[in-house]
């Protein structure tokens, strides 16, 4: 029989084939293969911490954590109690406490995104960045990290400071899951909605946030398709308004607080 990944990507082709804006996919260079990756099911429990001391007694099968946060032990520890890790990383963003912060040029820092701390990043300086972002993927890798989360990879929808474009954001998020892919690990997609069926062979599963608060989860359905997990949250909806749809269309849904600590309430 075939091996899970080819058949995962053989049904994401297939599902970018039928009736998808390939949005200039033949200037794009093909995706990676990742042989024996981390390929969570439909229907995975997971935790979502971010901030604070992680909590390791939640019982479930996969963590979304921080990577300059985490350590190789607290990655170890999670794999001996039987769960997979994923590594958060922003890519699209620079913060101003991470301990790589000063290889960032100040040309490439744009608008303050909102967070504090925290600018908007000139996806188009690839030069700049890919260098930066291969050794946050090698100190994921080290850690030992079976998947990476790459955050703000939406900029090209935002008020970045930068006259970023759809292809732009493209070109950055492709190289990101290849990179991923070549050192072991699997790729998250994280929100980018309007970009889901381009990048769907790329990445290996999605997270998003609050597509029921803004009535647009219809657009990650691709992803369940392709036989590709979906992971999310939603901060300001009662359990109730999004848990039953959530559940329905096969998405792995939390009710989250802002900051992302350990509290979490599971759909299922």
């Amino acid at each position: 029989m075939p091996r899970m990944w080819a058949v995962r990507a053989l049904l994401a082709l297939a599902v970018l084939a039928a009736g998808s804006p390939a949005a200039r996919a033949g200037s794009l260079p093909g995706p990676v293969a990742c042989y024996g990756c981390y390929a969570p099911a439909l229907v995975t429990s997971w935790q979502w911490q971010l901030q604070g001391k992680v909590d390791t007694s939640v019982d479930v099968q996969m963590y979304d954590i921080d990577g300059f946060d985490a350590s190789r032990s607290l990655v170890t520890r999670l794999h001996a109690d039987g769960r997979k890790a994923v590594c958060y990383l922003s890519a699209g963003s620079w913060e101003d406490w991470r301990p790589d912060a000063g290889d960032f040029p100040a040309r490439v820092l744009g608008r303050d995104n909102g967070w504090p701390g925290e600018r908007w990043l000139d996806i188009r300086a690839l030069r700049v960045l890919r260098p930066i972002m291969r050794a946050r993927l090698d100190m994921c890798r080290r850690k030992g990290f079976d998947a990476v989360e790459f955050d703000n990879v939406d900029g090209y929808q935002n008020r970045t400071g930068f006259p970023l474009t759809r292809d732009d954001q493209l070109r950055y998020n492709v190289f990101l899951a290849n990179q991923a892919h070549r050192r072991g690990m699997s790729a998250v997609l994280k929100n980018d909605l309007g970009q889901v069926r381009a990048l769907l062979p790329y990445f290996d599963f999605a997270l998003n946030e609050e597509c029921f608060r803004y009535s647009e989860c219809d657009k990650l359905t691709p992803f369940v398709k392709a036989g590709k997990a979906v992971f999310g949250v939603e901060y300001g909806l009662a359990v109730s308004d999004f848990c039953p749809e959530a559940n329905a269309m096969d998405f792995n849904f939390l009710k989250k607080k802002l900051p992302l600590r350990a509290w979490r309430i599971p759909c299922r």
